[in-house]
């Protein structure tokens, strides 16, 4: 990441517009997406419809910027999803209405809102730290680190949710107050409300892209994803930063698992699933190179509005949902396809 570059001298406009353009390429298929759906369904670009695509892109707007400093280290997270589940479950069977018959702690005293939700964080935490710590010391691949801790996060859910009298039931019955964080708005001006969830989703944005770009551990995350042999030398704390980038991403994913909760008013150990592939993909078309070292906030918030509102435009226009699937998989294999380009280019 450098702030000043240099030109090389007999560029023509023509070469910097097309390098422009292939930088930005992600925003104009974004741009192209709005436009043309909203041209053959003028409601897809009612302001209704748009502020409920930036609320379900919230959510995964958190859980992808957990996902994407990893991919700069060169790693993955496939329990991403599952923690999600987990923290959702924790933040919500604390939560529950008092006069709830189906009550998983039936004793349990009302609690101020922002302790189950920390409780849940910090349990998003824990497993980051997991993560982090097994990757780092013990030099176990992360790929291989993540699809483990994804299967024992899932059965640590199953169990935490299917326990007696109720059994395996969805816990609802949330309180207001906690679903109120995620559909709940202020006025702007007029009719138009800005969402509670929208603006926590701009706060870890302008978080993450301080952290990313204006402290050492930033620094570190990139630098490591370049050459993790050259940071080594150069002075960088790799596990420590390693342990760091997986620790963050599992807060993340608790705040992310809390919001949803409470913006679908229940959850179920099921919550989350596969939810790690639509995070990495957010971040590959995004612009985060799968060979670590490369990619920005900007970019990651752009790939995951590209694929709501791609969702979201699919949905409108009536494709069916298997078609959705092969678009969204087309999408993905062109971005792959393309970073790996990049790549092989630069060797």
């Amino acid at each position: 990441m450098t702030k000043f570059e240099i030109k090389a001298p007999g560029r023509s406009r023509l070469t910097q517009f097309k390098e422009m353009a292939v930088k930005r390429a992600m925003i104009f298929v974004l741009l192209a997406l709005i436009l043309v759906t909203g041209f053959i369904q003028p409601s897809f670009l009612d302001v209704t419809n748009l502020i409920n695509v930036l609320m379900i892109s919230s959510v995964y707007v958190i859980l992808a910027l957990g996902e994407g400093p990893i991919l700069l280290t060169k790693g993955v997270d496939l329990s991403a999803g599952r923690v999600v589940g987990l923290t959702a479950c924790i933040a919500a069977s604390m939560l529950q209405r008092a006069d709830y018959a189906s009550k998983v702690f039936p004793d349990l005293p009302v609690s101020p809102l922002w302790l189950p939700i920390l409780l849940a964080v910090l349990a998003g935490v824990i497993v980051g730290l997991m993560n982090g710590a097994i990757v780092a010391y013990l030099k176990v691949v992360p790929f291989i680190t993540t699809l483990g801790t994804m299967v024992i996060v899932y059965g640590a859910t199953s169990l935490y949710v299917d326990r007696p009298p109720h059994g395996a039931t969805p816990i609802g019955g949330l309180r207001d107050d906690f679903t109120m964080i995620s559909n709940g708005a202020i006025n702007i001006y007029g009719d138009f409300r800005l969402p509670y969830i929208v603006i926590i989703a701009a706060v870890v944005i302008v978080l993450m892209w301080v952290l990313l770009n204006l402290t050492t551990t930033g620094k570190n995350i990139y630098a490591i994803g370049a050459n993790p042999d050259a940071a080594t030398v150069s002075g960088v704390n790799v596990n420590r930063t390693l342990i760091t980038v997986y620790v963050i991403a599992g807060a993340l994913y608790g705040l992310a698992g809390s919001l949803q909760a409470a913006r679908q008013g229940s959850a179920t150990n099921n919550l989350g699933f596969t939810w790690e592939l639509d995070a990495i993909a957010a971040c590959v078309i995004g612009g985060v190179s799968t060979s670590g070292g490369i990619g920005t906030v900007g970019g990651i918030v752009t790939g995951v509005l590209i694929l709501t509102f791609l969702n979201n435009a699919l949905v409108i226009l009536g494709v069916s949902v298997y078609w959705q699937q092969i678009f969204k998989g087309l999408i993905i294999v062109t971005a792959v396809a393309i970073d790996i380009r990049k790549y092989l280019k630069k060797r």
